[in-house]
């Protein structure tokens, strides 16, 4: 995973706590529900990048 990639899902990810932490204090139920699918994408995407460093790792031990 590159640098730039899991900075920009950390951000994402704590842009979704902010929104559903707002949306909490504010009794602001959409937008606690948009924090939280936020989060879910952040997650999701760096999910992903596991998955394809995993593979490149797998790639590196064959050409080894």
């Amino acid at each position: 995973m590159g640098i730039d990639d899991k900075a920009r899902n950390v951000a994402e990810k704590a842009g979704g706590q902010i929104k559903e932490g707002w949306g909490k204090l504010t009794d602001d139920e959409r937008l606690e529900a948009e924090g939280k699918a936020q989060q879910l994408v952040a997650e999701a995407k760096q999910a992903g990048e596991h998955v394809k460093d995993a593979g490149d790792d797998v790639k590196k031990a064959f050409r080894n």
